[in-house]
């Protein structure tokens, strides 16, 4: 965990439910100098995800979570400090983008369901109209590429980022895993079969 992480998440409202629960409580710590900056082990994982989760909070105060997926890779590192992604219409009710123009803290929820492997990462959040932008389109698109054209271009600067630990995390494995496990075990069988079909009867 991250010091900045801690310095933002822990409030005295924090601290004293932590007392209550556990006679004890976290260290604060002191105001860190800078936002915390991804490091090559975050940037690796970021960019292998193929979906993640966005919390916002709404000019009215409700919290909002959203799933964003994609080709793998579509959430982009492009310093340690921000990230980017293409968005896309969907629904149209716009909630999170007409939240992020009152109130830009988010926090994305990324998880590794395979590996029991969750980060957490803070930040402040821009939408930006894909037609203003048209660089910044270019620069976030995922590598495999997208069918349709983006309508908006998402902006996280990160503030800070939490590694969570694997306990109660229950696996789950997308259908390319699946089929990958199944064509080495397949691979295997027409293995074995290909010997015995050798033996003398």
């Amino acid at each position: 965990m991250t010091r900045e992480f801690l310095r933002t998440m822990l409030t005295p409202a924090v601290l004293a439910a932590q007392q209550h629960y556990y006679g004890k409580t976290y260290k604060a710590s002191q105001p860190a100098p800078a936002p915390d900056e991804l490091g090559s082990d975050e940037i690796e994982f970021v960019q292998q995800r193929d979906s993640f989760y966005l919390a916002s909070v709404t000019e009215d105060g409700w919290p909002y979570m959203q799933h964003r997926g994609g080709p793998r890779g579509f959430l982009r590192a492009v310093s340690p400090r921000q990230l980017v992604f293409a968005d896309y219409g969907g629904n149209r009710q716009l909630i999170t983008v007409g939240s992020l123009q009152r109130q830009p803290r988010v926090c994305l929820f990324l998880m590794d369901y395979p590996a029991r492997t969750r980060l957490k990462i803070l930040g402040t959040a821009t939408a930006l109209d894909a037609r203003d932008v048209p660089a910044e389109v270019s620069a976030s698109a995922p590598p495999t590429g997208h069918a349709a054209t983006p309508e908006r271009i998402v902006r996280i600067d990160v503030q800070a980022f939490d590694w969570n630990c694997p306990k109660f995390i229950t696996p789950r494995f997308t259908a390319d895993e699946v089929e990958t496990a199944v064509a080495r075990l397949q691979a295997r069988v027409r293995e074995l079969e290909a010997e015995l079909a050798q033996r003398p009867s």
